[in-house]
C-alpha cells in the first residue's frame, strides 16, 4: 500500500530514504535523531556539519552511511506551544519538504517517525493526522511507497470514545470467545460426532448434472464487480485506488486480469473506498471468496466502521493497528 503505519525500528528500514526527526543544528541528540546518528556512524555528523542546521519545517539531506538506507532526510519539527503558533503548518511543512527531497533524489520508498510527537510535545492523535493529510496529499500527485514508524501501537492514538465503543462492539459479537466456554465448546463437539456419525442418503438426482454447462453459467468476477462498481459510484479508477490506499499497479493488475483473486484486505479496502453497505461489501467479497466472519475481529472492526460511516481507510486503518490487527490494503 502507498502508506503504511507499522511498528519497526527506523534504523532498521530498508527503504531508499529514511526521514531524522532532528534539532536545528543536525548535529544529533535524543530518541530518533540520537538513534539514527548512532546506526549511521561517525561521518553523518560530520556530513551534517556542512549543512549548517536547519529552520523548523525545512528539510536537508544527506547520505545514509551505516545505515540500510540511501539518504538520511533531517527536518526539524515544531515544538508544541499550545496549537497556535503555526504548528500544525510547520509540521506539514516538514512532511512536505521532505518528501519532495525525497522526489528529487528518485526515492520511491520513505519511511518517517512520527514528527515532533515525543520530545518536542505535539499531541500524539493530531501529529498522526497532520502526517496523514500531508502525505495522502503528496501521493495524490505522485507514486512513492511511503511508511510511518512507530514502536508500539500505544503510540497511535485514536478517539477514546470510537476505540471504546469498537471494542464494545467486538465483545458482543465476537464468536470465538463466546464459544470458549467449556459447556459451549463441549455442546459443538458433541453436535459434531452427531453429525459425523449418522448415515447420509443421497438426494435423487431428477437429471443429470452437466458440468459443462455449469462452468458456463459462471458470475462476473471480483475485478468486473469493482469496475462495476466504480462506475456506478461515480469514480474515477484513480479515486478509487487512491481511496482505497492500493498501489496504482496492483489495481492495473486486478483491472487488466478478470480473473484475478485478490486478497481479503484488499477487497475490503475497495469495499471502504467506494462507500458500501454492509450487504454490497459482503456480496463484493464473494466474488473474491472471501466473507466477513464474527470468528474475525478484524472483520467485526471493518463491519463496525461501515455501519457507523467510517469510510475513511486511514482512519480504519489506525484502529485495526490501534487492535493488533492487519490494516487493509495488503
Amino acid at each position: 500500500m502507498p502508506l503504511e503505519i507499522i511498528r519497526n525500528d527506523i534504523t532498521k528500514m530498508h527503504v531508499d530514504a529514511i526521514v531524522n526527526a532532528a534539532n536545528p543544528t543536525l548535529l544529533g541528540g535524543g530518541g530518533v535523531d540520537g538513534a539514527i546518528h548512532r546506526a549511521a556512524g561517525p561521518r553523518l555528523k560530520e556530513a551534517c556539519k556542512a549543512l549548517g542546521g536547519c529552520e523548523t519545517g525545512e528539510a536537508k539531506v544527506t547520505e545514509g552511511f551505516d545505515l540500510p538506507c540511501k539518504y538520511v532526510i533531517h527536518t526539524v519539527g515544531p515544538i508544541w506551544r499550545g496549537g497556535g503558533s503555526g504548528e500544525r503548518e510547520l509540521l506539514a511543512s516538514c512532511y512536505q519538504n521532505a518528501l519532495e527531497l525525497a522526489k528529487a533524489h528518485g526515492c520511491e520508498s520513505v519511511a518517517f517517525p512520527l514528527i515532533s510527537s515525543a520530545a518536542y510535545g505535539y499531541p500524539k492523535a493530531q501529529a498522526l493526522r497532520v502526517a496523514v493529510e500531508a502525505i495522502t496529499g503528496f501521493l495524490a500527485e505522485n507514486e512513492m511507497l511511503v511508511y510511518i514508524v512507530v514502536f508500539t501501537r500505544d503510540a497511535v492514538e485514536v478517539s477514546e470514545k470510537l476505540f471504546r465503543a469498537v471494542e464494545r462492539y467486538i465483545d458482543d459479537v465476537y464468536v470465538e470467545e463466546r464459544c470458549d466456554a467449556p459447556r459451549e465448546t463441549l455442546r459443538r463437539a458433541y453436535y459434531r460426532q452427531q453429525a459425523m456419525a449418522a448415515p447420509t442418503a443421497s438426494a435423487p438426482c431428477e437429471a443429470p448434472l452437466d458440468l459443462e454447462a455449469m462452468l458456463g453459467q459462471v458470475d462476473e468476477s471480483f475485478a468486473q464487480a469493482l469496475l462495476r462498481k466504480i462506475d456506478e459510484k461515480g469514480m474515477t479508477d484513480a479515486e478509487c485506488y487512491k481511496r482505497a490506499n492500493i498501489d496504482r499497479r496492483l489495481f492495473h493488475k486486478i483491472k487488466n486480469d478478470p480473473g484475478y483473486h485478490p486478497g481479503k484486505q484488499t477487497a475490503l479496502a475497495f469495499a471502504i473506498a467506494l462507500k458500501l453497505s454492509l450487504s454490497e461489501t459482503q456480496a463484493l467479497l464473494m466474488k473474491a471468496g472471501f466473507v466477513l466472519s464474527h470468528s474475525n475481529k478484524a472483520d467485526i472492526v471493518v463491519e463496525y466502521c461501515i455501519q457507523a460511516g467510517l469510510y475513511d481507510i486511514f482512519q480504519v486503518n489506525e484502529l485495526l493497528f490501534k487492535f493488533d490487527l492487519t490494516p487493509l490494503g495488503y
